[in-house]
């Protein structure tokens, strides 16, 4: 079938809106229409060069969307269903998937392929490869189907859109990786969708304090509407000082959300002793940290790193929309742009201008 599609040609270039040639799903996969995708600093770094890819590539990693056909052997979904979609595979019997690690599964997709092997995109007789096996910037996507959850009927799909990263990533890092215990101190470097997320997160868990630490009025202002009790503007102020004097001397929870050594910086200089660091934000390839060991070593501090919010996608999915549903997380608070797919070089535009929440694009009118 032909579909539209966001392809990437070469980094620093811009999106452009094309025709692809999309192939039928085969032994393993499905055909999903995308519903909406979520605007996502992973996609930015790719673009831009900072984290290698195969190009050309139909990019997008946060996306949910209607089952439209199943390949031969799948038996766990079905067409006419709503998925969101997740871009850890999950092969089931690698030893991390075997003890529930299911986002640390060692058959990740790295080369721009599906695990069975090519790609299913093709424009004329060039093949167009695929970001972490969903590039769901198009209309339509062939996935495997280990990497579509099912939700139900009634779901609203924009907001299970940003189930499939943003959001899990961030209360994930709360609960599984952290597991941060209530009355807690916090601080969060870095409010986009992910650290947004992470608010929400400590929000559930119960932390007294959560410090939210980003630069200009509408960043702060969309934290503390996620559930920031202080907030540090680094635009007029010096983050470490500022969230030591907050936290007595240091949180016992901080989480960088940027991905830069300079950031993970700060958040081990604002973690206070006996604390823990948690890395949440995907660094550029190559990048390294010098951190004082002194530091770390004096004060019993803990660096961790986390991953998809170390979570299982089929148990954590339907489990973050029924918190949603309750509300005890306030997702769709998170969107706050709307772009048609033919947007999407403005979409990211004001992704690195610094706009507020997430962007979502939708694929209605394209």
């Amino acid at each position: 079938m032909q579909i539209r599609a966001a392809v990437l040609d070469r980094p620093g270039a811009p999106f452009t809106i094309e025709t692809l040639d999309l192939d039928a799903p085969r032994q393993g996969e499905v055909l999903v229409r995308i519903v909406a995708a979520g605007v996502c600093h992973s996609d930015l770094h790719v673009a831009k060069g900072l984290v290698k890819e195969p190009l050309p590539t139909v990019l997008g990693h946060e996306g949910s969307g209607v089952i439209e056909a199943v390949g031969p052997g799948v038996a766990s979904v079905r067409a006419g269903q709503k998925v969101v979609l997740s871009w850890v595979r999950g092969c089931g019997t690698c030893r991390h998937c075997a003890r529930g690690r299911v986002h640390l599964c060692v058959e990740g997709i790295i080369d721009g392929t599906l695990p069975a092997g090519g790609t299913r995109l093709r424009r004329g007789t060039q093949a167009v490869y695929h970001y972490g096996a969903t590039s769901c910037f198009a209309t339509h996507a062939v996935i495997p189907e280990t990497m579509v959850v099912p939700v139900g009927p009634a779901t609203d799909l924009e907001i299970a859109a940003l189930v499939g990263c943003a959001v899990t990533t961030g209360v994930g890092a709360v609960i599984h990786t952290a597991q941060v215990p209530p009355g807690s101190t916090a601080a969060v470097i870095g409010c986009g969708g992910v650290g947004l997320s992470i608010i929400q997160g400590l929000r559930l868990a119960g932390a007294r304090q959560i410090v939210a630490v980003d630069a200009g009025a509408g960043k702060i202002e969309a934290a503390r509407a996620s559930g920031a009790t202080h907030a540090v503007d680094i635009s007029s102020a010096e983050p470490i000082a500022a969230v030591l004097g907050l936290t007595d001397g240091g949180a016992e929870y901080v989480f960088e959300a940027v991905g830069l050594p300079q950031t993970v910086q700060q958040a081990v200089a604002m973690t206070a002793v006996a604390g823990a660091t948690v890395i949440v934000g995907l660094p550029p390839d190559g990048s390294r940290l010098e951190i004082g060991l002194d530091h770390l070593w004096r004060g019993e501090r803990r660096i961790l790193t986390s991953i998809y919010g170390s979570s299982s996608p089929r148990f954590d999915f339907p489990r973050l929309l029924e918190l949603e549903a309750a509300g005890r997380l306030d997702l769709r608070s998170l969107i706050r742009r709307r772009y048609p797919l033919s947007a999407i070089n403005q979409a990211y535009a004001d992704l690195e201008a610094g706009a507020p929440g997430r962007g979502l694009l939708t694929m209605e009118g394209i």
